[in-house]
């Protein structure tokens, strides 16, 4: 049978692309795979017990099996309720391009709000004395944005009324524009800055996105510090 694996971060590094398709026996398991995986890409070896893996947008543990068509992700760690009336949610998305905060506020904001919080990550130009020149984002998006909704699910329970948007580059983002964009509503300023908080200490720590930093002197480093959890 044949199965997709999707490799992010330095499980792509290792593998040497982002996707590859590989044939393994009928009622082969996530154990067979990575013998076979671990026998055409040998750096993968020494990075695997730091993988999480995901089987079709799912975390799998290491006797989970697979399918004809399975998607199989290969996930370093991570670099780091109800409420009122409204025609829509505010926004979950991960994009390629500029973040419009206006639009997103916009997005966000409700008359039953008296407190709408904007935080706004950036890239800065320097890490210790090396000098940053950009960073690239690479996420494994189906999984990601399920995070990020699961998380918003979880802050609304805690803080009524809640209002929660996030926006994500993924991609290269040069020094000086914003990586992420969180807006936080809600009825009294307390909650607002809470909620954002929460949101971004659990992006770094749960939501498969990684980042990149590259240097002027032409190297590039993952950063990758917190184990998926």
């Amino acid at each position: 049978m044949r199965v997709k694996v999707l490799a992010f971060a330095t499980a792509r590094d290792a593998i040497g692309a982002r996707e590859v398709t590989v044939e393994i026996a009928d009622g082969a398991g996530l154990s067979d795979l990575r013998l076979r995986l671990e026998s055409d890409y040998p750096e993968l070896e020494q990075i695997w017990d730091r993988l999480a893996i995901a089987i079709d947008g799912v975390l799998a543990g290491a006797d989970s099996g697979l399918t004809e068509g399975s998607e199989v992700a290969l996930l370093p760690p991570v670099s780091g309720g109800s409420g009122p009336s409204r025609a829509a949610e505010p926004p979950i998305e991960l994009v390629r391009e500029k973040i419009d905060n206006r639009q997103i506020v916009e997005r966000t904001s409700h008359p039953s709000c008296g407190a709408c919080l904007v935080f706004e990550g950036r890239v800065r130009d320097s890490r210790g004395d090396r000098v940053v020149t950009k960073l690239s984002y690479d996420g494994y998006e189906p999984m990601a944005v399920n995070s990020l909704k699961k998380i918003r699910r979880e802050l609304e329970e805690t803080y009524p009324d809640l209002r929660l948007a996030v926006i994500h580059r993924l991609g290269e983002v040069p020094v000086g524009e914003a990586s992420v964009s969180i807006v936080a509503a809600a009825p009294h300023r307390a909650a607002a800055f809470e909620a954002c908080r929460e949101t971004l200490e659990r992006l770094k720590r749960e939501v498969p996105i990684w980042k990149q930093e590259h240097y002027a002197d032409g190297t590039a480093e993952w950063r990758e510090e917190e184990a998926l959890k």
